[in-house]
């Protein structure tokens, strides 16, 4: 019988994988998806589920979600990518990870059936594959998917979700998805389907009618849930977590809404996620005020995810954050500047694909950087990364690997001082495993 250990090995050197070799892996089509999806008996077509695309925010959403709805007494798949430490984090039921013994059994049914077949399919393909197979032999009521990169094409957009949800647009993945704002919304707009609601977390002038022409052409009614749902800073609570007062319409709607999901940007996600509820509520699903509060407060608990403004060390403190990209490392300098600290420090890797420059120059320049780089071929090498900074003012120490880069940074960080670990998911990845 196959390992689990062969399993992955066939998995990640065998097949197309985008979180090692970058945009080769990436398929413009969704033939392979549709093969794969009649290969398994049209999994997809046996559970609801609500579809959630976006440039930053996506990930959060898809948890805070997936533990409301777990809270409500739901069986409750989630797909998500990429993973930080194991594969089987990419496919979850009420936030157990899919067993070692389901991996092989899937990738053995593959193997067999692709005997005829000859299919070659990407490493994002099959997972996909494998979820919707696991869900559907599981007997879940919902699953929450997540895009993996853009939405039109993507291997997700095969199904019919209950409610679609966009968090945001920003300028990633551009040599892929376009390089405008206006033309990375219209790839993500493609998850809009014919008469399902769909929920935009963040309106911008930029692409605002990008997502209201797709819509009226697909009669689905579109609501931009920052105009509905409104919440100022957050409170960090001793407890660590933190709360939001949200508003809707000049109302209070949500007082005291705990998340255990830290970082003040958390609040954008949130408005997406109380307003794709609504629409689930109006549907038909039962989630009363006490499934929300619960899962909002447990939802890292409830689902397992990490890496969102994750406190791992205390004197000094010690936060890591998966943002890759300018718009979300922005996000991440407004928490670092609502954080008291005395000396800052960046554990900081990046992978070499993204718009550096755009990125880099958001990133304070009264930091002590740690220039590092992740165990993936993607990788920026560090000393690249430090030359490309030193022309935006950024100064520090060239270190090969993220372990070296934390050690050194806790060795001259005093008890006051704050280090950040982020750049790159795979960054977070290496400092967790």
């Amino acid at each position: 019988m196959t390992s689990y250990k062969h399993t992955l090995d066939f998995l990640y050197t065998r097949l197309p994988m985008y979180q090692r070799t970058g945009p080769a892996a990436y398929k413009d089509s969704l033939e392979n998806t549709l093969i794969l999806d009649e290969l398994f008996g049209f999994p997809h077509r046996n559970f609801k589920s609500v579809h959630v695309a976006g440039t930053n925010g996506k990930g959060s959403s898809s948890h805070l979600l997936a533990s409301v709805l777990q809270e409500a007494g739901y069986k409750v798949g989630l797909y998500t990518s990429p993973h930080l430490i194991d594969f089987r984090e990419r496919i979850k039921i009420n936030g157990e990870m899919i067993s070692e013994e389901g991996v092989v059994d899937f990738v053995n049914r593959f193997r067999e059936m692709n005997e005829t077949a000859q299919l070659e399919p990407s490493f994002f393909e099959m997972t996909v594959a494998m979820a919707f197979d696991y869900f559907r032999h599981q007997k879940i009521d919902i699953a929450i998917i997540e895009v993996g990169l853009g939405g039109r094409l993507d291997s997700t957009n095969i199904i019919r979700p209950e409610v679609s949800l966009i968090t945001n647009i920003s300028l990633d993945h551009t040599a892929l998805l376009g390089n405008s704002i206006e033309k990375i919304a219209a790839e993500k707009a493609g998850i809009i389907k014919e008469s399902v609601p769909v929920v935009i977390s963040e309106s911008n002038e930029l692409y605002n009618q990008v997502f209201e022409t797709v819509a009226r052409e697909k009669q689905s009614p579109i609501y931009f849930a920052d105009r509905e749902f409104q919440s100022g800073y957050s409170m960090f609570l001793p407890e660590g977590k933190q709360v939001f007062n949200f508003n809707k319409g000049g109302q209070m709607a949500y007082p005291k809404l705990k998340m255990d999901l830290l970082g003040n940007y958390q609040r954008k996600n949130a408005g997406g996620v109380l307003k794709t509820i609504e629409l689930l509520q109006q549907k038909g699903w039962i989630i009363r005020n006490q499934a929300i509060y619960e899962g909002f407060s447990n939802a890292s608990k409830n689902t397992g995810l990490r890496g969102r403004w994750e406190v791992v060390g205390n004197n000094p403190l010690v936060v890591c954050d998966t943002a890759h990209n300018a718009a979300g490392l922005t996000d991440i300098v407004e928490q670092i500047k609502a954080t008291a600290w005395k000396k800052l420090y960046l554990v900081l890797g990046m992978v070499n694909d993204k718009n550096l420059d755009q990125a880099l120059a958001v990133l304070p320049r009264e930091a002590n950087y740690f220039f590092t780089q992740a165990k993936i071929p993607r990788a920026l090498p560090a000393a690249d990364l430090a030359t490309q900074a030193a022309v935006l003012g950024l100064h520090g120490q060239v270190i090969g690997s993220v372990p070296e880069a934390v050690a050194k940074a806790l060795e001259q960080a005093q008890p006051e001082d704050l280090i950040f670990i982020g750049g790159s998911t795979f960054v977070v990845a290496d400092y967790f495993s």
